[in-house]
């Protein structure tokens, strides 16, 4: 396999975590580049289910190396707590198969008391984040006071940066009449975990590149989906990083020159959760998903929105990303329904346009344009081989690589590794 990066085509939860997880077996490297613990990447690999929140999917192969770069933003605290539950869980994780790039940004709890804080005064003009701290992370990552991992390594000055930075931040609290952080209390719990993580620190992006110097596979895992990308996607209710492609290449440092493919991938359904436009939103669709015990965000638990599949949002996310292929999620979701919609255009004032607008007032007005497929009303979630799928199954996925301008080549079928099919 070659240098590749993998990409959500939706608004994230698209099961990239999945993709991810049967690509690496055919890659020496496993890189995350954006992000933070508001991703949650759910892998199920003999009964044992998975939920990985800032460690790359690549964990749960022993063989594997796994880079965290500099373009993601660290909870410190998050991540150790992931790492003892892993390891729990019988995975292995070492300084040896886990680096993390002394580049990235911390994220700490002032960030998500803050995250919370300004959710809460938006009121009905909420974005629907995680509270995870992501924004005020990036925030301070782009005002240039922010704390970087390498700050981790001098104990005896951390307790000076964090402080100034936490009574920066308490004023606003303050201010906003919310509780301040305890800076002592922050100052023990960083302090503590730097000790921690010091072994797994280095250049990430001198390691990746002498990794492709010697000829070693990456998979570059993306987070989030291309429609919370913070320049392309439904912005304000957006994150707050780059999530498309070339986000990839600025958050770990390897040059988009040496990128071979682009994998996006996508559910055989839209969801999305927050707030924000959601053209082929369906009630229909949400309550047959939900009573199926599906669609419930991995980070927050929260119930998914979920409609028909949006070949405009598809077709124009596969242009931003350059796509080369696409992996189809949870086609097994559909199995129950005589007839499945395709939106393949939209109305907005009376005209057809192909690819969404740039704002939401005329997001919220647009109507999408359907074609109707008959479904083909089998389980799917037993089959092994591509060929065995049923012809109506078939074309519903050929129709889709059609609209959305490359072809798929890998089929999820259900949440386990064994699950995923290779389209022929």
């Amino acid at each position: 396999m070659s240098n590749t990066i993998i990409v959500g085509l939706q608004w994230g939860d698209e099961g990239k975590g999945k993709i991810v997880d049967y690509l690496t077996e055919r890659s020496d490297v496993v890189a995350r580049a954006q992000g933070g613990s508001n991703a949650g990447h759910t892998v199920i690999n003999n009964d044992t289910k998975y939920i990985l929140h800032l460690i790359p999917s690549g964990i749960l192969w022993p063989d594997k190396i796994c880079v965290i770069g500099n373009g993601v933003v660290i909870d410190p605290i998050g991540l150790l707590a992931e790492i003892d539950k892993l390891r729990g869980q019988g995975v292995n994780i070492t300084p040896e198969n886990l680096l993390i790039s002394d580049r990235a940004h911390l994220t700490l709890p002032y960030h998500q008391s803050l995250d919370k804080a300004r959710e809460t005064r938006r009121g009905e003009n909420a974005i629907g984040t995680t509270g995870r701290g992501i924004g005020p992370t990036y925030a301070d990552k782009i005002e240039r006071q922010g704390l970087r991992i390498t700050d981790l390594r001098d104990t005896s000055k951390l307790a000076a940066e964090i402080e100034w930075r936490a009574a920066l931040h308490n004023q606003e609290l303050e201010v906003a009449g919310y509780e301040k952080v305890n800076v002592a209390e922050v100052v023990e719990k960083i302090t503590a975990a730097a000790i921690r993580l010091q072994p797994h620190i280095t250049n990430t992006v001198v390691y990746l590149n002498h990794a492709l110097d010697n000829g070693m596979k990456i998979l570059f895992e993306g987070a989030q989906g291309s429609y919370l990308d913070i320049d392309h996607g439904t912005y304000p209710f957006v994150t707050s990083s780059n999530t498309t492609a070339g986000g990839a290449c600025t958050g770990s440092g390897v040059s988009p020159r040496k990128i071979d493919c682009v994998v996006g991938v996508a559910k055989a359904y839209t969801t999305r959760v927050g707030g924000g436009p959601f053209i082929t939103e369906s009630q229909e669709i949400s309550d047959m998903l939900h009573g199926m015990g599906r669609e419930y965000g991995a980070t927050t638990g929260r119930e998914r929105r979920c409609g028909w599949l949006d070949l405009v949002l598809i077709h124009h996310a596969v242009m931003i990303n350059g796509c080369d292929q696409l992996a189809i999620t949870n086609l097994d979701g559909l199995d129950t329904l005589p007839t499945i919609r395709i939106c393949t255009a939209y109305e907005l004032d009376g005209q057809i346009i192909n690819h969404p607008p740039s704002t939401i007032a005329e997001i919220e007005r647009c109507k999408p344009i359907y074609e109707e497929h008959e479904g083909w009303l089998e389980d799917l979630s037993g089959k092994t081989d591509y060929a065995d799928l049923p012809d109506k199954a078939k074309a519903y996925l050929a129709r889709l690589g059609e609209l959305a301008g490359a072809p798929v080549t890998l089929l999820g079928i259900g949440p386990s590794r064994d699950q995923t099919l290779v389209v022929s």
